[in-house]
Protein backbone atom coordinates (compact mmCIF):
# COMPACT_ATOMS: atom_id res chain seq x y z
CA UNK A 1 0.00 0.00 0.00
CA UNK A 2 1.44 3.38 -1.02
CA UNK A 3 2.50 5.74 1.75
CA UNK A 4 3.26 9.44 1.66
CA UNK A 5 6.83 10.19 0.57
CA UNK A 6 9.05 12.83 2.20
CA UNK A 7 8.42 15.03 -0.85
CA UNK A 8 4.65 14.59 -0.45
CA UNK A 9 4.84 15.46 3.24
CA UNK A 10 7.03 18.49 2.55
CA UNK A 11 4.47 19.89 0.11
CA UNK A 12 1.45 19.07 2.26
CA UNK A 13 3.02 20.61 5.37
CA UNK A 14 2.94 24.04 3.68
CA UNK A 15 -0.85 23.97 4.03
CA UNK A 16 -1.19 22.63 7.55
CA UNK A 17 -1.47 18.91 6.80
CA UNK A 18 -1.96 16.84 9.98
CA UNK A 19 -0.37 13.37 9.51
CA UNK A 20 -1.79 11.99 12.78
CA UNK A 21 -5.33 13.07 11.96
CA UNK A 22 -4.98 11.62 8.46
CA UNK A 23 -3.73 8.31 9.88
CA UNK A 24 -6.79 8.17 12.15
CA UNK A 25 -9.08 8.61 9.12
CA UNK A 26 -7.32 5.80 7.25
CA UNK A 27 -7.85 3.49 10.20
CA UNK A 28 -11.48 4.58 10.58
CA UNK A 29 -12.10 3.75 6.91
CA UNK A 30 -10.56 0.31 7.34
CA UNK A 31 -12.75 -0.45 10.35
CA UNK A 32 -15.92 1.06 8.87
CA UNK A 33 -16.19 3.80 11.50
CA UNK A 34 -15.83 6.44 8.78
CA UNK A 35 -18.66 5.91 6.29
CA UNK A 36 -21.64 7.52 4.62
CA UNK A 37 -23.83 5.95 7.30
CA UNK A 38 -21.64 7.51 9.97
CA UNK A 39 -22.49 10.97 8.63
CA UNK A 40 -26.17 10.62 9.49
CA UNK A 41 -27.89 12.52 12.26
CA UNK A 42 -28.90 10.28 15.15
CA UNK A 43 -31.37 12.61 16.87
CA UNK A 44 -34.76 13.77 15.63
CA UNK A 45 -34.75 16.76 13.24
CA UNK A 46 -37.75 19.05 13.61
CA UNK A 47 -38.98 22.09 11.69
CA UNK A 48 -38.07 25.48 13.19
CA UNK A 49 -40.66 27.27 15.29
CA UNK A 50 -42.77 29.71 13.28
CA UNK A 51 -40.93 32.84 14.45
CA UNK A 52 -37.41 31.36 14.23
CA UNK A 53 -36.71 32.54 10.67
CA UNK A 54 -36.72 36.32 10.44
CA UNK A 55 -37.36 38.73 7.58
CA UNK A 56 -35.83 42.11 6.89
CA UNK A 57 -38.13 45.04 7.79
CA UNK A 58 -39.62 46.62 4.69
CA UNK A 59 -37.93 49.65 3.15
CA UNK A 60 -39.41 52.94 4.28
CA UNK A 61 -40.35 51.68 7.74
CA UNK A 62 -38.82 53.02 10.97
CA UNK A 63 -37.46 49.55 11.81
CA UNK A 64 -35.65 49.35 8.48
CA UNK A 65 -34.21 52.84 8.88
CA UNK A 66 -32.98 51.88 12.35
CA UNK A 67 -31.17 48.70 11.32
CA UNK A 68 -29.75 50.37 8.19
CA UNK A 69 -28.28 53.02 10.48
CA UNK A 70 -26.87 50.39 12.84
CA UNK A 71 -25.04 48.72 9.95
CA UNK A 72 -23.88 51.95 8.36
CA UNK A 73 -22.44 53.27 11.62
CA UNK A 74 -20.60 49.98 12.23
CA UNK A 75 -19.02 50.16 8.76
CA UNK A 76 -18.14 53.81 9.34
CA UNK A 77 -16.32 52.81 12.54
CA UNK A 78 -14.35 50.14 10.64
CA UNK A 79 -15.97 47.24 12.47
CA UNK A 80 -16.85 45.06 9.43
CA UNK A 81 -14.53 42.82 7.44
CA UNK A 82 -15.22 40.61 4.42
CA UNK A 83 -14.06 37.01 4.05
CA UNK A 84 -14.41 35.55 0.55
CA UNK A 85 -14.41 31.74 0.46
CA UNK A 86 -12.17 31.26 -2.57
CA UNK A 87 -10.92 27.72 -1.99
CA UNK A 88 -11.85 24.45 -3.62
CA UNK A 89 -10.15 22.51 -6.37
CA UNK A 90 -10.50 24.75 -9.46
CA UNK A 91 -12.16 21.94 -11.43
CA UNK A 92 -15.61 23.14 -12.53
CA UNK A 93 -14.28 25.81 -14.91
CA UNK A 94 -11.93 23.50 -16.80
CA UNK A 95 -9.08 23.78 -14.33
CA UNK A 96 -9.20 27.60 -14.21
CA UNK A 97 -9.52 29.20 -10.78
CA UNK A 98 -13.12 30.43 -10.69
CA UNK A 99 -12.42 33.68 -8.87
CA UNK A 100 -10.28 35.00 -11.74
CA UNK A 101 -12.76 34.11 -14.52
CA UNK A 102 -14.22 36.97 -16.58
CA UNK A 103 -17.84 37.32 -15.52
CA UNK A 104 -19.11 40.43 -17.30
CA UNK A 105 -17.56 43.52 -18.92
CA UNK A 106 -14.06 42.10 -18.42
CA UNK A 107 -14.48 41.81 -14.67
CA UNK A 108 -13.81 38.66 -12.67
CA UNK A 109 -15.76 37.23 -9.74
CA UNK A 110 -13.14 38.66 -7.39
CA UNK A 111 -13.12 42.09 -9.03
CA UNK A 112 -16.89 42.44 -8.78
CA UNK A 113 -16.91 41.45 -5.11
CA UNK A 114 -13.92 43.60 -4.16
CA UNK A 115 -15.00 46.74 -6.01
CA UNK A 116 -18.58 46.42 -4.77
CA UNK A 117 -17.28 46.14 -1.20
CA UNK A 118 -15.05 49.20 -1.60
CA UNK A 119 -17.98 51.14 -3.05
CA UNK A 120 -20.24 50.25 -0.12
CA UNK A 121 -17.52 51.14 2.38
CA UNK A 122 -17.06 54.55 0.74
CA UNK A 123 -20.81 55.20 0.77
CA UNK A 124 -20.82 54.52 4.52
CA UNK A 125 -17.71 56.62 5.13
CA UNK A 126 -15.55 53.72 6.34
CA UNK A 127 -13.17 50.98 5.24
CA UNK A 128 -13.71 47.22 5.00
CA UNK A 129 -10.62 44.97 5.12
CA UNK A 130 -10.90 41.94 2.84
CA UNK A 131 -9.60 38.42 3.52
CA UNK A 132 -9.52 35.64 0.91
CA UNK A 133 -9.57 32.01 2.03
CA UNK A 134 -7.78 30.29 -0.85
CA UNK A 135 -6.78 26.65 -1.22
CA UNK A 136 -3.52 25.11 -2.38
CA UNK A 137 -5.20 24.90 -5.83
CA UNK A 138 -6.32 28.57 -6.00
CA UNK A 139 -3.74 30.52 -3.98
CA UNK A 140 -1.05 31.24 -6.60
CA UNK A 141 -3.43 32.18 -9.42
CA UNK A 142 -5.48 34.36 -7.09
CA UNK A 143 -2.44 36.31 -5.88
CA UNK A 144 -1.21 36.78 -9.45
CA UNK A 145 -4.66 38.07 -10.44
CA UNK A 146 -4.74 40.57 -7.58
CA UNK A 147 -1.25 41.87 -8.26
CA UNK A 148 -1.83 42.14 -12.01
CA UNK A 149 -4.85 44.38 -11.36
CA UNK A 150 -3.34 46.44 -8.53
CA UNK A 151 -5.66 44.81 -6.00
CA UNK A 152 -8.68 46.41 -7.70
CA UNK A 153 -8.21 49.62 -5.79
CA UNK A 154 -8.07 48.01 -2.34
CA UNK A 155 -4.28 48.27 -2.06
CA UNK A 156 -1.97 45.47 -0.93
CA UNK A 157 -2.77 46.32 2.70
CA UNK A 158 -6.51 46.13 2.10
CA UNK A 159 -6.55 42.48 1.00
CA UNK A 160 -4.91 39.58 2.81
CA UNK A 161 -4.90 35.96 1.65
CA UNK A 162 -4.80 32.85 3.81
CA UNK A 163 -5.21 29.21 2.86
CA UNK A 164 -7.51 26.53 4.09
CA UNK A 165 -5.91 23.26 5.13
CA UNK A 166 -5.13 20.26 2.96
CA UNK A 167 -5.63 16.51 3.05
CA UNK A 168 -5.25 13.52 0.74
CA UNK A 169 -7.93 11.38 -0.87
CA UNK A 170 -8.17 7.74 0.08
CA UNK A 171 -9.36 4.45 -1.35
CA UNK A 172 -12.32 2.66 0.18
CA UNK A 173 -10.05 0.40 2.23
CA UNK A 174 -8.08 3.31 3.73
CA UNK A 175 -5.24 3.29 1.23
CA UNK A 176 -3.87 6.45 -0.34
CA UNK A 177 -5.66 7.24 -3.59
CA UNK A 178 -3.28 7.63 -6.54
CA UNK A 179 -4.36 9.40 -9.74
CA UNK A 180 -3.68 8.21 -13.28
CA UNK A 181 -0.33 10.04 -13.22
CA UNK A 182 0.75 7.99 -10.19
CA UNK A 183 0.55 10.93 -7.78
CA UNK A 184 -1.32 11.32 -4.51
CA UNK A 185 -4.52 13.32 -4.87
CA UNK A 186 -4.77 16.24 -2.42
CA UNK A 187 -7.98 18.14 -1.63
CA UNK A 188 -9.29 20.92 0.58
CA UNK A 189 -11.36 19.61 3.50
CA UNK A 190 -14.32 21.96 3.09
CA UNK A 191 -15.52 25.42 4.18
CA UNK A 192 -15.47 24.21 7.78
CA UNK A 193 -11.78 25.18 7.65
CA UNK A 194 -12.82 28.84 7.77
CA UNK A 195 -12.55 29.56 11.50
CA UNK A 196 -9.45 27.46 12.35
CA UNK A 197 -7.60 28.61 9.21
CA UNK A 198 -8.46 32.24 9.94
CA UNK A 199 -6.97 31.86 13.44
CA UNK A 200 -3.97 29.77 12.37
CA UNK A 201 -3.00 32.28 9.67
CA UNK A 202 -3.08 35.27 12.01
CA UNK A 203 -5.84 36.94 9.98
CA UNK A 204 -8.32 36.85 12.86
CA UNK A 205 -5.80 38.54 15.15
CA UNK A 206 -5.05 41.05 12.40
CA UNK A 207 -8.73 41.91 12.03
CA UNK A 208 -9.32 42.25 15.77
CA UNK A 209 -6.22 44.44 16.13
CA UNK A 210 -7.72 46.85 13.58
CA UNK A 211 -10.80 47.26 15.76
CA UNK A 212 -12.79 44.78 13.70
CA UNK A 213 -15.83 43.21 15.32
CA UNK A 214 -17.87 41.43 12.63
CA UNK A 215 -16.98 39.34 9.59
CA UNK A 216 -19.21 38.90 6.55
CA UNK A 217 -18.42 35.50 4.98
CA UNK A 218 -19.57 34.45 1.49
CA UNK A 219 -18.67 32.15 -1.40
CA UNK A 220 -16.74 33.72 -4.26
CA UNK A 221 -19.25 32.31 -6.76
CA UNK A 222 -22.40 33.67 -5.07
CA UNK A 223 -22.64 37.04 -6.81
CA UNK A 224 -25.76 37.91 -4.81
CA UNK A 225 -23.84 37.86 -1.52
CA UNK A 226 -22.68 41.47 -1.14
CA UNK A 227 -21.93 43.68 1.83
CA UNK A 228 -25.25 45.16 2.96
CA UNK A 229 -25.59 47.67 5.78
CA UNK A 230 -29.12 46.55 6.60
CA UNK A 231 -28.23 42.87 6.95
CA UNK A 232 -25.25 43.80 9.11
CA UNK A 233 -27.65 45.95 11.14
CA UNK A 234 -30.04 43.01 11.55
CA UNK A 235 -27.14 40.89 12.81
CA UNK A 236 -26.20 43.60 15.30
CA UNK A 237 -29.79 44.17 16.39
CA UNK A 238 -30.26 40.49 17.17
CA UNK A 239 -26.98 40.44 19.16
CA UNK A 240 -26.11 37.20 17.37
CA UNK A 241 -22.76 35.46 17.23
CA UNK A 242 -23.68 34.25 13.75
CA UNK A 243 -26.39 35.36 11.34
CA UNK A 244 -27.21 32.86 8.61
CA UNK A 245 -28.82 33.90 5.33
CA UNK A 246 -31.39 31.38 4.14
CA UNK A 247 -33.28 31.55 0.85
CA UNK A 248 -36.74 30.32 -0.16
CA UNK A 249 -36.57 26.73 -1.33
CA UNK A 250 -37.59 25.99 -4.91
CA UNK A 251 -38.48 22.58 -6.41
CA UNK A 252 -35.32 20.61 -7.10
CA UNK A 253 -33.13 22.57 -4.68
CA UNK A 254 -30.60 20.57 -2.72
CA UNK A 255 -28.59 21.64 0.29
CA UNK A 256 -28.73 22.03 4.03
CA UNK A 257 -31.27 23.96 6.07
CA UNK A 258 -32.03 25.00 9.64
CA UNK A 259 -33.66 22.35 11.83
CA UNK A 260 -34.29 21.92 15.52
CA UNK A 261 -31.84 19.24 16.65
CA UNK A 262 -31.01 18.40 20.26
CA UNK A 263 -32.98 21.43 21.38
CA UNK A 264 -30.97 23.88 19.22
CA UNK A 265 -31.88 25.48 15.89
CA UNK A 266 -28.88 24.77 13.67
CA UNK A 267 -27.86 24.16 10.08
CA UNK A 268 -27.80 20.52 9.04
CA UNK A 269 -26.35 19.70 5.63
CA UNK A 270 -27.90 17.19 3.25
CA UNK A 271 -25.15 14.58 3.63
CA UNK A 272 -26.32 14.18 7.24
CA UNK A 273 -30.04 13.62 6.58
CA UNK A 274 -31.22 10.24 7.91
CA UNK A 275 -32.76 7.75 5.50
CA UNK A 276 -36.38 8.58 4.78
CA UNK A 277 -36.16 12.10 6.21
CA UNK A 278 -38.41 14.68 4.52
CA UNK A 279 -36.40 17.91 4.05
CA UNK A 280 -39.52 19.74 2.87
CA UNK A 281 -40.63 20.27 6.46
CA UNK A 282 -38.51 23.44 6.05
CA UNK A 283 -39.19 25.88 3.19
CA UNK A 284 -35.75 27.59 3.19
CA UNK A 285 -32.18 26.39 2.70
CA UNK A 286 -28.66 27.49 3.53
CA UNK A 287 -26.94 29.96 1.14
CA UNK A 288 -23.54 29.59 2.87
CA UNK A 289 -23.55 33.32 3.61
CA UNK A 290 -22.92 34.47 7.19
CA UNK A 291 -22.13 37.33 9.53
CA UNK A 292 -19.94 36.27 12.48
CA UNK A 293 -19.07 38.15 15.64
CA UNK A 294 -15.29 38.01 15.24
CA UNK A 295 -14.45 37.47 18.92
CA UNK A 296 -16.65 34.36 18.97
CA UNK A 297 -14.30 32.75 16.42
CA UNK A 298 -11.25 32.91 18.68
CA UNK A 299 -11.72 29.40 20.03
CA UNK A 300 -11.69 25.77 18.93
CA UNK A 301 -14.87 24.27 17.48
CA UNK A 302 -15.44 20.52 17.68
CA UNK A 303 -16.83 20.22 14.16
CA UNK A 304 -17.55 16.80 12.75
CA UNK A 305 -15.50 15.19 9.99
CA UNK A 306 -17.68 13.77 7.23
CA UNK A 307 -17.22 11.04 4.64
CA UNK A 308 -17.54 12.28 1.02
CA UNK A 309 -17.24 10.27 -2.19
CA UNK A 310 -15.74 11.83 -5.33
CA UNK A 311 -15.01 10.59 -8.84
CA UNK A 312 -11.35 11.16 -9.72
CA UNK A 313 -10.02 9.85 -13.04
CA UNK A 314 -13.21 7.80 -13.31
CA UNK A 315 -12.64 6.02 -10.00
CA UNK A 316 -14.20 6.39 -6.55
CA UNK A 317 -12.11 8.36 -4.09
CA UNK A 318 -12.91 9.13 -0.47
CA UNK A 319 -12.23 12.48 1.17
CA UNK A 320 -13.08 13.92 4.56
CA UNK A 321 -14.66 17.35 5.00
CA UNK A 322 -16.07 19.60 7.69
CA UNK A 323 -18.93 22.07 7.36
CA UNK A 324 -18.96 25.79 8.18
CA UNK A 325 -22.70 25.69 8.87
CA UNK A 326 -22.14 23.30 11.76
CA UNK A 327 -20.76 26.24 13.74
CA UNK A 328 -24.40 27.13 14.41
CA UNK A 329 -24.38 24.23 16.91
CA UNK A 330 -22.01 26.21 19.11
CA UNK A 331 -22.93 29.88 18.56
CA UNK A 332 -25.95 32.06 19.29
CA UNK A 333 -27.54 31.94 15.85
CA UNK A 334 -29.88 34.21 13.94
CA UNK A 335 -31.57 33.01 10.73
CA UNK A 336 -32.56 35.63 8.15
CA UNK A 337 -34.69 34.93 5.08
CA UNK A 338 -33.33 36.76 2.01
CA UNK A 339 -34.39 37.31 -1.60
CA UNK A 340 -33.19 35.10 -4.43
CA UNK A 341 -34.72 36.94 -7.40
CA UNK A 342 -34.16 40.30 -9.09
CA UNK A 343 -31.21 42.70 -8.93
CA UNK A 344 -31.23 42.68 -5.11
CA UNK A 345 -31.06 38.87 -4.90
CA UNK A 346 -28.77 37.59 -2.13
CA UNK A 347 -28.40 34.15 -3.72
CA UNK A 348 -27.07 33.92 -7.26
CA UNK A 349 -24.51 31.10 -7.34
CA UNK A 350 -22.46 30.33 -10.45
CA UNK A 351 -21.21 26.75 -10.35
CA UNK A 352 -20.43 26.03 -14.02
CA UNK A 353 -19.62 27.90 -17.26
CA UNK A 354 -23.19 27.20 -18.40
CA UNK A 355 -24.52 28.95 -15.27
CA UNK A 356 -22.36 31.95 -16.13
CA UNK A 357 -23.46 32.09 -19.75
CA UNK A 358 -27.11 31.94 -18.71
CA UNK A 359 -26.76 34.51 -15.95
CA UNK A 360 -24.68 37.34 -17.46
CA UNK A 361 -27.61 39.62 -18.17
CA UNK A 362 -28.91 39.29 -14.61
CA UNK A 363 -25.41 39.78 -13.19
CA UNK A 364 -25.04 43.02 -15.16
CA UNK A 365 -28.30 44.22 -13.61
CA UNK A 366 -26.98 43.40 -10.14
CA UNK A 367 -23.74 45.39 -10.54
CA UNK A 368 -24.69 48.39 -12.73
CA UNK A 369 -22.45 50.85 -10.90
CA UNK A 370 -19.31 48.83 -11.62
CA UNK A 371 -19.66 48.31 -15.36
CA UNK A 372 -17.41 50.38 -17.55
CA UNK A 373 -14.87 51.06 -14.79
CA UNK A 374 -11.20 50.62 -15.58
Amino acid sequence: MKDLSPADLSYLSQFGFDPELFASWREALRTGQLSAEGNLVQGKMLAPLEDSIHDMPKKGTPDRARIDELGEEAIKRGELGLVILNGGMATRFGGVVKGVVDVVDGKSFLELKIRDTLQTAAECGGTIPIYLMNSFATDASTKEHLEAHDFFGAGADGIRCFTQFISVRMTEDGGIFVDDAGKVSPHGPGHGDFAPALRHSGCLADFLSRGGKHLFVANVDNLGARVHKGILGHHLDRRAQVTVEVAPKWPGDVGGAPYLLDGKLQLVEQIRYPEGFDPDIVDVFNTNTFHFAAESLDRDFDLGWYYVEKKVDGRKAIQVERLIGEMTRFLKSNFLRVKRTGPTSRFFPIKTPDDLDAGREEIAAMYPGLLGES
